[in-house]
């Protein structure tokens, strides 16, 4: 990490971190950094629908565009990433979609984002989805989830499920 200290088992961060935004539609995660008032020295996002690049490069005007995350393969730009976040695409896990899970083509898109995480080698990674990731095929997607992230072996694992009632007028 660029000048950040670990004291505690807690990352201290003094100027800045490098990041990378998967999967980044509009940009929430990396909103959510800045309100935390983080400072990002080397920003990268990937995304492939056009109208939310637009949005993305309005907001974020510093960042490096990196195209569709199955593309992504020069790791030599990305040393130093101190995290990653992504929320794949979930119409295959949620209630509301057919439910096909890990084996469907857009939330198969997980194992891309495991892909990029296991070569770049961020010191963090943070992921969000449905309630459905949870208990599609009875709940094997989700150990499945669970194992791709033990398999890695540098990582700790810590999962909670929020109701977005907490912050938002819905009850999810």
């Amino acid at each position: 990490m660029i000048n950040n200290k670990i004291i505690n088992d807690q990352i201290v961060i003094n100027n800045g971190i490098n990041y990378i935004d998967l999967f980044s539609g509009i940009g929430g995660f990396v909103k959510g950094i800045e309100q935390a008032g983080i400072k990002l020295n080397n920003h990268y996002y990937s995304e492939i629908d056009k109208n939310c690049i637009n949005i993305y490069e309005k907001h974020f005007p510093k960042a490096k565009g990196l195209g569709d995350i199955k593309t992504i393969k020069n790791f030599s730009e990305f040393r130093n990433i101190d995290l990653i976040t992504f929320g794949f695409p979930c119409q295959d896990l949620s209630i509301a979609g057919k439910r096909t899970g890990f084996d469907g083509n857009r939330s198969g898109l997980f194992f891309e984002a495991i892909r990029l995480v296991k070569e770049i080698e961020p010191t963090c990674f943070i992921f969000e989805n449905v309630k459905g990731l949870i208990t599609n095929n009875r709940g094997k997607d989700f150990i499945r989830c669970l194992q791709e992230i033990s398999n890695m072996r540098n990582y700790d694992c810590e999962w909670q499920l929020v109701n977005t009632a907490w912050v938002l007028p819905q009850n999810r």
